[in-house]
């Protein structure tokens, strides 16, 4: 008798293949329809962020060039560039949930110029994702990065502007087929069509050979998009409705997500930066004297301030956060006291210094511009009461069209330039 060794069976492996997806709204049109209104949101934060950028950094050719009136034009700036960007947060991710399975596209790279697409794809989603987010922490005032948030994030938004702008020009001609729900493209999608990508030619039938073309979409896609959009608006909605309001005060009462609202702080304003946080007491200014310096220096104690001639202003306060809050203010005109130095309103820049221990914006420039208007005051009263310590007791600055971090409290030298 022989026996024979059994042959050890061989395990049969599955072929990689990568995931399939057969959601029909993983389309070249769902992510059209979403890609307009994201490229608007990011246009209206690219724009809103540069002026918002340049006011901060005087002096310079185009600070010194922006208007001060309308009075509340920063706020109205920084108020869209906030709600925009929230705004994006919603629809970049629909949009990346839309083309998400394109990352799996199989052969991961074709050809060169596809490598190279690719690439430029990841750029943009990547910094994308970082303005976005990061924005979002600027807003709550939250930094857990080793960099400087507002260069970094300044010289990403130009990456991502032009990533933007080179994958407008890659795509054209996809946008063009998929712009409107009765483009030729998207009219000749079949009810059968699983996600395009933007290197697949026409959509295949299930033996390889293309599909059949020329009928519209069914209405089982046109109403599940259709959904999908009114989905993403709503969410939209939401969010500006709930943050808006810290901004836009007649919505004050629906500002329930915003890290700030209009009435909560000292004396009825909010505020961002203390007296403690700054390194400012109330012991620091007890023999406080304001020194301005020209061809005329002269010094004022605060009684002195105080028994000038005096002029009111109702000028919003804006942060780059996105809050703003409308104000009486009462005090003496910055040009009253460039004039009294030997300055020229309208002509001469002013250099002002807080009391603050340290900060980047511890002392700032303001231009002629704005050193010369007539509502541009060192503010001693704010709706009617004192300065409190966190409003920048005794002095501060208040000018119209102005951010707020240049609105320095605690000033105690004006230099004329």
């Amino acid at each position: 008798m022989t026996f024979r060794t059994p042959r050890p069976r061989r395990l049969a492996l599955p072929a990689l293949r990568p995931p399939a997806f057969t959601g029909r709204l993983h389309d070249a049109r769902t992510a059209t329809a979403v890609g307009r209104w994201l490229g608007a949101a990011f246009a209206v934060c690219f724009v809103t962020g540069l002026v918002s950028h340049y006011l901060q950094r005087p002096p310079g050719p185009l600070a010194d060039r922006l208007p001060t009136r309308p009075v509340w034009g920063y706020a109205l700036s920084q108020g869209l560039h906030v709600a925009a960007g929230l705004a994006a947060i919603v629809l970049l991710l629909v949009k990346l949930w839309a083309v998400y399975p394109r990352l799996f596209a199989w052969p991961p790279v074709r050809s060169v110029r596809h490598a190279l697409e690719r690439l430029s794809v990841a750029l943009l989603v990547a910094s994308a994702v970082f303005e976005v987010f990061t924005g979002l922490l600027n807003i709550v005032e939250w930094y857990p990065w080793p960099f400087a948030f507002v260069p970094v994030h300044f010289a990403v938004a130009w990456i991502a502007t032009g990533s933007i702008l080179l994958h407008i020009a890659v795509k054209a001609p996809e946008i063009r087929e998929h712009w409107r729900r009765r483009s030729a493209g998207t009219r000749s999608l079949p009810a059968a069509a699983g996600p395009l990508t933007a290197d697949d030619g026409p959509p295949a039938a299930a033996d390889g050979s293309p599909a059949s073309s020329g009928g519209p979409l069914p209405a089982e896609d046109e109403g599940d998009r259709r959904s999908l959009l009114l989905a993403t608006g709503g969410a939209i909605g939401v969010v500006t409705l709930t943050t808006v309001g810290q901004s836009f005060t007649p919505l004050k009462a629906f500002d329930l997500l915003a890290p700030r609202h209009p009435d909560h702080g000292p004396q009825g304003l909010p505020v961002n930066r203390t007296a403690t946080a700054a390194g400012v007491s109330a012991r620091d200014l007890r023999q406080w004297r304001l020194d301005v310096g020209g061809p005329r220096p002269y010094v004022l104690t605060l009684d002195a301030l105080r028994a000038m001639p005096q002029t009111r202003a109702r000028l919003p306060i804006a942060c780059v956060e996105g809050w703003s809050v409308d104000a009486d203010w009462t005090g003496v005109p910055v040009r009253t006291l460039i004039e009294r130095a030997g300055g020229r309103p309208g002509a001469t820049a002013v250099r002002v210094t807080s009391l603050e221990a340290d900060g980047a914006y511890r002392v700032t420039e303001m231009g002629a511009g704005y050193a010369g208007d007539p509502l541009t005051l060192l503010a001693l009263t704010l709706n009617g009461q004192v300065l409190s310590l966190d409003h920048g007791f005794p002095a501060r600055i208040v000018a119209p069209n102005r951010p707020g971090v240049l609105q320095t409290k605690w000033v105690h030298r004006l230099e004329v330039l």
